[in-house]
């Protein structure tokens, strides 16, 4: 079976026993938060400049729309992962009251819901006298059809295993 799964909330480890699952019984699988194509090169990205950019303060501020059930979305804690393991960070979800001076260790998810917004994530690299900024959005939801459908066609043609974006895309 050829099989094509998005992922929003879902733990980690839930998600490696679904894979197990799949590698199991044989079965090929294309697994991401999003499957937009723009966002997924939007991942990589995300993934060098933080790989470029250790000494500055990194955050992520998502946008979507006021019916949107999760915060962050699964495509801002996606990005935030990468970010982290790159620059060794904790991940912590927004700032409220006296919180002090900003720790250097830490990557925040500032998560803003309104209107009829499809989906906008911005990560921003903060150093002195500079600021670098990375950001996709979602005109449409079409994006994720046609991401969805390519994901199809490039699994089609593979053997059993539990694969990601990067790999349907030649990414990694």
């Amino acid at each position: 079976m050829k099989l094509v799964i998005v992922t929003t909330g879902i733990e980690k480890d839930t998600l490696e026993r679904v894979k197990k699952k799949i590698m199991d019984a044989g079965n090929a699988a294309v697994i991401s938060p999003n499957m937009s194509i723009g966002v997924n090169i939007y991942f990589k990205l995300c993934g060098e400049m933080a790989g470029l950019l250790k000494g500055y303060d990194a955050e992520i501020i998502e946008l979507h729309h006021n019916k949107k059930k999760d915060a962050p979305s699964g495509t801002a804690l996606k990005a935030a992962e990468i970010v982290s393991e790159k620059m060794g960070l904790k991940k912590i979800y927004g700032r409220q009251g006296l919180v002090g001076e900003r720790p250097k260790n830490e990557i925040a998810i500032h998560s803003v819901r309104g209107g009829d917004i499809v989906g906008e994530h911005t990560l921003m690299f903060a150093g002195n006298n500079e600021r670098l900024e990375l950001t996709h959005r979602a005109q449409s939801r079409d994006a994720f059809a046609s991401g969805a459908l390519f994901a199809a066609k490039w699994v089609a043609k593979q053997k059993k295993g539990a694969y990601d974006m990067q790999d349907a895309l030649g990414l990694k």
